[in-house]
């Protein structure tokens, strides 16, 4: 990505700024990076064609993926 922002729409628990900072933090925005981290190269796309490929559990599906959500909240201290 060439920006990123962050709106919580005055739901946030922390300051958006912060939300910002973490993501960079503990994400590599990199296109390398996110090919990597939610390893994209796999034959997986035939799945995505139909039911689309949000909300789903399907453990292809790596952008589904929340393992990095307990670093991110102790990150953020909460």
């Amino acid at each position: 990505p060439v920006s990123l922002m962050v709106n919580t729409f005055g739901t946030g628990k922390i300051e958006e700024a912060r939300i910002e900072a973490l993501v960079r933090e503990h994400f590599d925005l990199r296109p390398k990076g996110i090919v990597q981290s939610l390893d994209l190269l796999r034959p997986i796309y035939a799945k995505t064609a139909a039911y689309g490929h949000f909300g789903r559990d399907e453990p292809e599906f790596t952008w589904e993926a929340t393992d990095k959500a307990d670093a991110l909240r102790a990150a953020a201290g909460l």
